[in-house]
């Protein structure tokens, strides 16, 4: 029998699911980084920093958005999950809660910290000799740097979370069957790109391109357990 918590959950997860899509799309619109991403040279990207302030700030805003209503997404999968696991969704709920805040680092760096150092570089400014070198560090597309290894850890508990809620998801209604499917091929996905990745079988520049094509799996069981939180509201 379904509480009025429940229902709490299924709504919130529901909305959530909703602004994921929207600030997806709205993803495709803002920019991330300067064009080039992974080949820019760096005097371009601390130029372009400065030219697009307001639109790369915007950007990750959005970004941190994404993020928020993601975790509610996936938190509410996990709340689904206790209805025939309770341990694995509890341990499926702290990987959530863990990839949160490994993600929300990054995104608040590329907010505060990037526009200010391409600020400082551009201008000679105090402190501009360290923030060069902490702008490399930050690049925000190069797989090996500080940044993105932050992105891909989150991405790593993403895809544990996948795996440890497969199984009990798949249920009678075809959306949990689709959710369960495509979670677990995203959990596996992504952890034999990893071993790959570790093996020296895949290069530095097709990192982004293969991960994030894997990632692209994981919005598959956001709109398949959106009818499923949208039934059970």
């Amino acid at each position: 029998m379904k509480t009025d918590f429940d229902k709490q959950i299924n709504r919130f997860a529901f909305w959530s699911a909703i602004v994921v899509l929207v600030t997806g799309i709205v993803s495709f619109l803002l920019p991330l980084d300067a064009p080039g991403g992974y080949m820019t040279l760096h005097a371009d990207r601390v130029a372009w920093l400065n030219d697009h302030r307001d639109l790369f700030i915007l950007g990750w805003l959005n970004q941190v958005v994404a993020l928020l209503s993601l975790t509610g997404v996936l938190f509410g999968i996990a709340w689904h999950v206790a209805n025939k696991n309770q341990l694995r969704a509890a341990i499926a709920a702290m990987f959530v809660l863990a990839s949160a805040t490994v993600f929300i680092i990054p995104k608040f760096i590329a907010i505060w910290t990037i526009p200010q150092l391409a600020q400082a570089i551009s201008t000679g400014a105090a402190g501009a000799d360290l923030a060069d070198p902490l702008l490399r560090i930050l690049n925000v597309s190069i797989p090996f740097s500080l940044y993105t290894s932050f992105d891909y850890l989150g991405f790593w508990l993403y895809a544990v979370f996948g795996l440890l809620v497969a199984g009990p998801l798949f249920g009678e209604s075809l959306s949990s069957k689709v959710a369960a499917i495509s979670a677990g091929v995203f959990g596996a996905v992504f952890h034999c790109l990893l071993v790959a990745l570790l093996m020296g079988e895949l290069a530095s520049a097709d990192v982004e391109t293969m991960f994030l094509g894997g990632f692209a799996l994981l919005l598959v069981p956001v709109i398949a357990m959106m009818f499923r939180f949208k039934q059970e509201m």
